[in-house]
């Protein structure tokens, strides 16, 4: 768990990574990183305007630290996310940014296991993966099934795949905070 002034520096990062970006093209440093900031972890940046989703990318591997995982999704889901245009400079101030820090991933052996609200999920199989956030569920009132049906979908896999041996379910958690 992060303490409140590790959210409150992950967020304020975030945003100066996208301010930065627009203003010079650069990447703030991040010197004073604590140590819970170092550690390896997977995150995904969401970002809302309007209260609408302008962007949301993530990264599953925890292959380097919490606080440049961050940066690289901030700038990824402002610039690159496949089903937004590119974030313009003049559409910064108005953004509201959502970090999801992520606990290791559990290979799920009963559906039962979901609790709505707490597990997010990944769906894996062959070449196809498929990840919704905890939050998801909740937002859209599913049940366990439908959880695991769109999931699926977002896998571009058919909603029952779930079922099939071949398909490789876990459940994860992830900590959420945002911008006031």
């Amino acid at each position: 768990m992060l303490k409140k002034t590790e959210k409150t520096e992950l967020l304020q990062l975030a945003r100066a990574t996208l301010e930065s970006h627009f203003e010079s093209g650069k990447i703030p440093e991040c010197r004073n990183a604590g140590k819970n900031l170092q550690d390896h972890k997977g995150a995904f940046v969401s970002l809302h305007e309007g209260g609408q989703l302008r962007g949301c990318i993530g990264q599953l591997a925890p292959d380097r630290e919490l606080f440049k995982v961050v940066q690289s999704c901030v700038l990824s889901a402002a610039l690159e996310d496949p089903r937004f245009l590119p974030v313009k400079a003049d559409e910064v101030p108005d953004l509201n940014i959502e970090i999801s820090v992520l606990t290791p991933f559990q290979r799920l052996r009963d559906i039962e296991a979901i609790e709505i609200g707490k597990h997010g999920l990944l769906v894996t199989r062959g070449l196809h993966r498929g990840l919704l956030l905890p939050q998801v569920a909740t937002e859209y009132g599913w049940d366990r099934q439908t959880f695991l049906e769109q999931t699926c979908r977002k896998a571009g896999l058919p909603e029952t795949a779930w079922k099939d041996a071949e398909t490789i379910v876990h459940t994860f958690e992830a900590e959420v905070f945002a911008e006031e």
